[in-house]
């Protein structure tokens, strides 16, 4: 998997829509690379690397290695534009990193254990899908794991029962309480149509 975060890319000079198009047809995605108080330069990758590497959940949390005309520059993903209904990415967005400044990024959130709770009858609510943190690059995580083996029905996990790597800090909780964001929740089983009938023949017969 480390290859696929290992992409070549040219520099660009041909810019323009009409530039930009001709690369897609030709295969090619153009992109820009900006941050850490450099000039933005435009880019361009071949399509079938990128499109490989994009299938793969961690290239959006991932440190990736960009290889300009030979020198590689480190970075995170920050956007991608797709086609509206075609399988094809259309342009990238990547952020310079160094090693010793701080990162602010998105990482996916990882459930595990659900099925334990779901075999209580539990309807899970996912209130979030990925978590805004902080950290040095060598300490980005992939993913961050929340274990729900012991959410009870009823029950809200919020961003303070997460455990964060080691250098990882919350965004939403380093701005205070009030901002302790709902991760997940277990809500009660909604009661079926022929349960709702007993419970109410059963104040009928109470009544009577």
């Amino acid at each position: 998997m480390t290859d696929l975060f290992t992409l070549d890319a040219e520099v660009r000079t041909d810019l323009g829509k009409g530039a930009s198009r001709r690369l897609r047809h030709a295969n090619k995605i153009p992109a820009i690379l900006y941050g850490e108080s450099q000039d933005p330069v435009s880019l361009t990758l071949e399509h079938k690397n990128v499109y490989r590497a994009q299938q793969e959940e961690a290239f959006y949390s991932h440190v990736l290695t960009l290889n300009i005309a030979g020198k590689p520059v480190e970075c995170l993903i920050k956007d991608m534009q797709r086609h509206p209904f075609k399988d094809v990415v259309m342009h990238l967005d990547f952020m310079r990193i160094d090693a010793k400044h701080a990162i602010h990024t998105n990482v996916p959130v990882h459930f595990i254990n659900e099925e334990i709770v779901a075999k209580t009858g539990a309807n899970i609510a996912h209130h979030v899908t990925e978590i805004a943190i902080t950290c040095l690059p060598k300490d980005l995580p992939e993913f961050i794991e929340l274990d729900l083996a012991s959410l009870e029905v009823g029950q809200t996990l919020h961003l303070s029962d997460v455990t964060f790597p080691e250098g990882v800090t919350s965004d939403e909780l380093a701005k205070g309480e009030s901002h302790d964001q709902a991760v997940v929740t277990a809500n009660a089983p909604k009661a079926s149509k022929d349960d709702d009938s007993e419970a109410a023949a059963e104040e009928e017969a109470a009544e009577e």
